[in-house]
């Protein structure tokens, strides 16, 4: 089948990244050029997204011909208040992308009158509600650092470049409703940098099709939710799928996240913009969740989504407040100091509606460990809190090649027993990962909503069963690996080779009777 039209814009876009965020890149590190290259698409993106904005309004008001790129600063400075209440940023026209971008090639203080620019936008924030939400949004993109070049001359170079690339990127008008383009161009490049940077990029992106498979399980009944949180945000990926499972007006109290990495952090907030997600319907925070966790007044959330980082380390009961936190002292105990993944299990429950459902990557240990692990897994299970463990299949994420599984924990379950899939097969090899695909995901997400039995697939166990193997919660402990070995049928078998010692006896006194007849004729 021939690729629709959206499809081949798309190939066609990532064809044009990928040539230009190699060819700029240069002595610059591809981890460490991201922040070039992304910084520049945010700052396209907003510069597009004003005018956008404010051509409408003026031309609905029957101003027609009117472009706000031809506008002066002085006679702008008139919309600033108002626009900043509603788009949460302002941005002059000469200090638009396309402007300076034009601007720029005869410009010797290119690296001063970026810094400008980006300290403006920032700054057209300060003391109103969007202040938080663009704060340090361009702290990554360093116009004067030496990896750009040796002298001012060379950096300016390097950012002229910078800006003509991602200016020619074929990402449409906003007039045209292909704003999709610019949050592809996004996830394309984390993916292609994540992919590229090993375990440091895998720290900070999840696949979209893991992704997307978390949202999904967290929505399954539902055409609509309203808030989501993410305690362990990375680039905001896992959170923006449910803009795309539900769309994002049926996200109705919006996106909720806290990153502990400040440069993970700043892409996040970057990534909500580049999807369209206005200010005032995302709040994600800087800092640790564990120790230091940023919305208490927010929680509970219907859905939460995560995919923590594995097996870091943690105060754990070095903090002595920590085992009287609410979110962890119903177990009775804190998880190990070594490894605080259920440490975030307890705190996603602590903030789960009622109502609600979250869907945690986890790394495998935790479902069978001993000591405190198994402690918090009794609690678990003995409440009636998991739902469901799906074992996913190995190498799908970006600087591990182990095999991790999904935890869904519910409030409100409507029986004592836990579903548990065995999804490992479910994949294809799509260059140097595995893939789960959408039938793979439809798959998992059909047993997971029929939860029923399903031989060599699906098993519901009850939570009696459970406790009897010692809350051991992996998967391959309850469903049976189909035997793919040739079954060999013994009767029939034993008929054959005493058919065969038969005949056997019958060639043997043959040959006998020959070789007698031959000697008998000498």
């Amino acid at each position: 089948m021939a690729p629709t039209t959206k499809e081949a814009q798309r190939a066609e876009l990532h064809k044009t990244i990928w040539r230009i965020a190699n060819d700029l890149r240069g002595s610059v590190d591809g981890w460490d050029f991201k922040s070039y290259v992304l910084g520049m698409l945010f700052y396209r993106f907003i510069s597009e997204n004003l005018a956008s904005y404010l051509n409408a309004f003026e031309r609905d008001a029957g101003v027609t011909g009117f472009d706000y790129t031809e506008l002066s600063d002085d006679a702008a400075e008139f919309g600033r208040e108002v626009t900043v209440a509603e788009k949460g940023f302002y941005i002059l026209p000469s200090e638009l992308f396309v402007n300076v971008r034009a601007r720029a090639k005869h410009d010797a203080n290119l690296n001063e009158t970026l810094e400008r620019v980006f300290t403006n936008i920032e700054g057209s924030a300060l003391g109103t509600p969007s202040e938080t939400d663009l704060k340090g949004l361009f702290d990554d993109l360093d116009v004067n650092s030496s990896k750009l070049g040796p002298t001012v001359a060379k950096r300016n170079e390097k950012l002229v470049k910078l800006l003509d690339a991602i200016g020619d990127l074929p990402l449409g008008n906003f007039e045209d409703n292909t704003i999709d383009l610019f949050g592809d161009a996004y996830e394309y490049l984390m993916t292609m940098y994540a992919s590229s940077a090993g375990k440091s990029g895998g720290e900070f992106y999840t696949p979209q099709e893991v992704s997307e498979l978390l949202a999904r399980i967290t929505v399954v009944g539902k055409s609509s939710v309203n808030k989501v949180y993410d305690p362990a945000a990375g680039s905001g990926s896992l959170l923006l799928k449910f803009a795309k499972v539900l769309g994002k007006d049926n996200v109705h109290n919006g996106f909720y996240g806290q990153e502990i990495n400040l440069t993970t952090y700043n892409l996040a907030r970057i990534n909500m913009f580049l999807h369209d997600i206005n200010y005032e319907k995302f709040d994600l925070a800087h800092g640790d969740t564990l120790t230091d966790p940023a919305h208490w007044d927010d929680e509970p959330f219907e859905a939460i989504v995560s995919n923590p980082p594995y097996s870091i380390r943690w105060d754990g009961d070095a903090n002595p407040l920590l085992i009287n936190d609410p979110r962890f002292s119903p177990a009775g105990v804190l998880a190990p100091k070594s490894k605080a993944d259920l440490a975030f299990t307890m705190h996603i429950l602590s903030w789960l509606a009622v109502n609600g459902t979250a869907a945690i990557v986890e790394f495998p240990g935790v479902l069978y460990r001993g000591g405190a692990e198994r402690k918090i897994r009794q609690y678990l299970v003995d409440n009636n809190y998991i739902d469901t463990v799906i074992q996913l299949p190995p190498d799908l994420f970006f600087g591990t090649t182990i095999a991790t599984c999904i935890i869904v924990l519910k409030k409100s379950k409507t029986d004592n027993q836990i579903l548990f899939i065995d999804a490992s097969a479910e994949f294809t090899r799509a260059g140097n990962k595995n893939k789960l695909t959408d039938p793979h995901q439809r798959r998992i997400l059909d047993a997971f909503a029929n939860r029923v039995d399903e031989a060599h697939y699906a098993k519901l166990v009850s939570a009696d069963e459970i406790a009897a193997n010692d809350y051991n919660i992996a998967v391959s402990s309850y469903v049976q690996q189909e035997d793919t070995r040739e079954e060999i049928d013994i009767s029939a078998l034993n008929t054959e080779i005493a058919r065969i010692v038969v005949r056997q006896h019958e060639l043997r006194t043959a040959i006998d009777e020959i070789v007698a007849d031959l000697e008998g004729s000498r």
